[in-house]
């Protein structure tokens, strides 16, 4: 072949060093810049080079779009990108972060608390597997997951992106990455980035670091710790991400100690990239760098600077790409930004595209269209959800244990606001970015569960706030299922984690009349009145558990018996946060690690 580059049977290395000598500056500052879908017109990709696209948070071709027509728009942007110059193909990128949760009909998988609380690896990894094939069917190749932040505070507002406030349980779910990326061959050296075909996709650890140990758990604030800590506790998790050869790493919005970590030349460079030896390419999170000045979005030329000197490859624009553009060829021109970085940038990003084989397919397999939403991938998320449930009470003043439920009662009450709200089941990041409620996606509600799993002659009454002419009806036992709504990012930022939606009072009037069993959906610990743990009969944290609500009844009807574990320390109140487990002053109200089963055992 005449390129080298496009040589599939060559080196990686030396199609990175053939391409590199081929681009023009820019050229090699465009495959520096991804791009949001709403300005990527088939002009701006070829004459820009562009090297990556995104969609933000419920950013489609329309609303519910179904994964054959993102293929459709996805492919019209790759043949863009093949018709430039050189021919790169752009690397799609979209948060996938608990399935492919901004395809319509996508099965959505609990979010990573609820995966944090089945302590179960293997799963983990099953779940990202599956995730990979219903994002491949979509035309996508790249996913901003799995966040392997270490959650110290529940008052952040990403605290269910989290796995556990447990630095060695987040750990333990890195098995996601080998799902996503496929399991590294023997060999590979550490730090080298890898995709094992086309049923398999880019994956991005994120947030690079200490994101979830910020002050008072504030989104985008401050994590004040020493370095011993910050590695022993945050950065642990991405030297697995690391060895199973992890591709990209997003550059956290938080700062530590003050320093933002977008400009933080000692993390990203230093450490991540020298001492961990990471070979793939650094990210910038949404408009990072418009971040590193006051008013946020001036002096954009310094935040490019100081940004790619720290260490930033890929910069999530994601609009004003040509302002980002003549900006880093000034400042390459001048020598503020040298060509050794920007070749240093581009050889990160050329490696991960070679090396996910973007270059001899670069467009959708419509072969795995039949995998999104499938049987196979529901029954996973119904397994996820089974494992995630933790059971908090059964039974209450020495009476014998609520649960399981008979399924042939006679007349069973089912109130509470998301018992019957499949957008409020999964929680944010679920078609658009905040998430909302509804019949958002294609899925199983609790009330449509507890239907189908009941016996034919079992009468279910649903009102989501129960008329005290109801309440006074007979009735064997009632079911309430209450929680947060959907948000996500620093919407979801928290001071008083009460349970919304007169949850509280919900619970109350109808544990006066009946016993009752509550199932908490949130995306984190919530405060629990005394004197509502004292009412009810049983109580379960179901986290978001997403479109698979099977999975609740299949354990409290008794086909299955509990098996979570909390991920976080439950607090008794607001004012105990940040609560440490490892504190001589621990009294949580349920701590780390705490589970009931049906023999009673934790």
């Amino acid at each position: 072949m005449d390129c080298l580059y496009r040589d599939p049977a060559a080196p990686v290395e030396a199609r990175i060093k053939d391409l590199l000598s081929r681009m023009s500056l820019k050229e090699k500052i465009g495959q520096m810049t991804q791009i949001e879908r709403r300005v990527s017109t088939a002009e701006v990709i070829r004459d820009y080079s562009i090297g990556s696209i995104l969609s933000a948070g419920g950013s489609g071709p329309r609303d519910n779009a179904v994964a054959s027509e993102w293929a459709d728009m996805i492919d019209g942007f790759q043949r863009a990108a093949l018709e430039s110059r050189l021919g790169i193909p752009i690397i799609y990128g979209i948060d996938a972060v608990h399935g492919n949760n901004s395809i319509y009909g996508a099965t959505i998988y609990p979010h990573n608390i609820g995966l944090g609380a089945t302590r179960d690896a293997e799963l983990v990894e099953r779940i990202g597997a599956a995730t990979a094939l219903e994002v491949r069917a979509s035309a996508i190749p790249y996913t901003f997951a799995p966040c392997v932040a270490v959650l110290k505070d529940p008052r952040w507002g990403r605290s269910y992106e989290s796995y556990s406030e447990h630095t060695d349980i987040v750990r333990k779910m890195t098995s996601i990455i080998t799902g996503l990326q496929g399991k590294p061959p023997t060999g590979l050296p550490n730090g080298y980035p890898f995709v094992a075909g086309r049923n398999n996709v880019i994956a991005c650890a994120k947030h690079f670091v200490g994101d979830g140990g910020t002050e008072k758990g504030i989104n985008e604030g401050d994590t004040v710790a020493s370095y011993e800590d910050l590695e022993k506790i945050h950065m642990a998790p991405y030297l697995d991400c690391i060895s199973r050869g992890g591709c990209t790493v997003m550059a956290s919005y938080s700062s530590w100690n003050g320093r933002r970590m977008h400009a933080d030349h000692f993390l990203l460079t230093e450490v991540l990239k020298n001492k961990l030896g990471f070979k793939g390419f650094v990210i910038s999170d949404w408009e990072g760098l418009d971040r590193l000045s006051n008013p946020r979005g001036s002096n954009y030329r310094y935040c490019i600077s100081v940004a790619v000197n720290a260490g930033i490859d890929m910069i999530m624009v994601p609009f004003n790409y040509e302002k980002f553009t003549d900006d880093l060829l000034a400042l390459v021109d001048s020598g503020e930004v040298s060509l050794a970085r920007i070749d240093d940038a581009v050889e990160r990003i050329l490696r991960v595209k070679f090396m996910a084989g973007l270059f001899e397919h670069p467009f959708s397999d419509r072969s795995l269209l039949h995998f999104v939403g499938c049987k196979l991938h529901r029954e996973i998320a119904r397994e996820a959800v089974r494992k995630s449930l933790v059971l908090l009470k059964n039974g209450k003043n020495g009476t014998k244990a609520f649960l399981p439920l008979d399924r042939n009662a006679k007349k069973i009450l089912v109130a509470g606001s998301h018992a019957d709200d499949l957008g409020y089941q999964c929680g944010g990041w679920t078609s658009t970015w905040h998430g909302s409620s509804g019949r958002i996606t294609i899925g199983t509600t609790i009330l449509d569960a507890i239907k189908e799993a009941v016996g034919a002659d079992t009468e279910v009454v649903y009102e989501q706030y129960p008329t005290p002419e109801t309440l006074n009806g007979k009735f064997s036992y009632a079911i309430v299922a209450v929680g947060e709504g959907p948000f996500a990012e620093s919407l979801g930022d928290n001071s008083e984690l009460t349970i919304p939606f007169n949850g509280n009072e919900v619970i109350s009037s109808v544990s006066e009349k009946m016993s009752t069993l509550v199932i908490l959906i949130a995306g984190r610990p919530l405060v629990i009145e005394p004197k509502i743990l004292e009412k009810v009969d049983a109580l379960i944290a179901a986290w978001l558990p997403g479109t698979e609500g099977n999975g609740i009844t299949d354990i409290v009807f008794g086909d299955h018996d509990f098996s979570g574990r909390l991920p976080v320390s439950w607090f008794k109140n607001i004012d105990q946060l940040p609560m440490n487990a490892e504190s001589n002053s621990y009294d949580p109200l349920f701590p780390l690690g705490f589970g009931l089963t049906y023999g009673g055992e934790e």
